[in-house]
């Protein structure tokens, strides 16, 4: 347990941000799913919306530093990749 006051105060905003980071990672998470649901249900016009709403969320959790900049691009790119091979 904390000691100190400001250990007190840390860990109270470390709960405040858990919760952010966790509902800023399941919108995350929900959004990556539904584009990866139409390209498996082959639907081109769900699937190409799907990363247009996807792609601004896993760019704002890398700047929020939930994800790792890199590791959101290349999710992009991979998502990307797959619709635009459903679209060809």
């Amino acid at each position: 347990m904390a000691n100190t006051s400001s250990a007190k105060k840390a860990a109270r905003q470390m709960v405040r941000r858990t919760e952010i980071n966790k509902s800023r990672r399941s919108k995350l998470k929900t959004s990556v799913r539904k584009v990866e649901e139409a390209i498996a249900a082959g639907s081109k016009s769900d699937a190409l919306a799907a990363l247009k709403a996807a792609e601004p969320v896993l760019i704002s959790t890398a700047q929020k530093g939930i994800l790792h900049k890199r590791t959101a691009s290349r999710k992009v790119s991979r998502l990307t990749a797959r619709v635009n091979a459903l679209l060809a």
